[in-house]
């Protein structure tokens, strides 16, 4: 996993981020504009990656560690004792089209797919949520087995970890005020789906 880490062009914090979310015993996300990597299928993913090559932002070699290195996450959500995953997405992330039709359409039955699993939760926070949504920009919370608490937040150019408890417990009370906010799972199902219908 380490070796992945490097020369991948990621925000500062976010490796390290990684290597406390391989251990976690809760993760906590929330996402906007995209679906959040840990759900993203190889498709989905490469289409991002494609499109950053494309503007110059990241090497094709960049970009392949970066694909190499979400797989490794991935993989690492599948250990006994699973870890607990609550995502809530913006309602951006379902709308907005990457790699075409039918990466999308594949996309959207992965969510579904995220949502059956025993240890998981899936919400969509709508647009009509308007100022009520907790959070602007992408936000990652982590409890480890000790309990303790890890928090990570990024702008476009700027990740940022966090161990402080007097700045992360406020973030997952605020995640917790958007998770009662958001959609239950049921109607985060139902809306996918009923996006899903007008996808190949």
């Amino acid at each position: 996993m380490v070796s992945a880490l490097k020369n991948t062009a990621l925000l500062e914090g976010f490796p390290e981020y990684v290597r406390q979310e391989v251990r976690a015993a809760e993760i906590r996300v929330f996402e906007v504009g995209l679906v959040p990597g840990l759900l993203q299928t190889p498709e989905y993913a490469a289409a991002i990656t494609g499109s950053a090559v494309s503007r110059g932002s990241i090497t094709k070699q960049q970009a392949e560690q970066r694909l190499a290195l979400l797989a490794e996450r991935q993989a690492s959500l599948i250990r006994t004792p699973a870890p607990l995953v609550y995502a809530v997405l913006d309602e951006s992330c379902i709308r907005r089209p990457v790699g075409g039709l039918g990466v999308m359409a594949a996309q959207l039955d992965r969510l579904v797919e995220f949502a059956e699993l025993p240890s998981t939760v899936l919400q969509i926070a709508p647009f009509s949520l308007g100022a009520r949504r907790a959070f602007d920009l992408p936000v990652y919370l982590l409890t480890l087995p000790d309990r303790s608490l890890v928090s990570y937040a990024e702008s476009a150019h700027r990740g940022h970890l966090e161990r402080e408890s007097t700045f992360v417990l406020p973030m997952l009370t605020a995640y917790h005020h958007l998770q009662v906010e958001a959609l239950s799972q049921a109607d985060t199902v139902a809306m996918i789906s009923t996006l899903r219908k007008g996808t190949p």
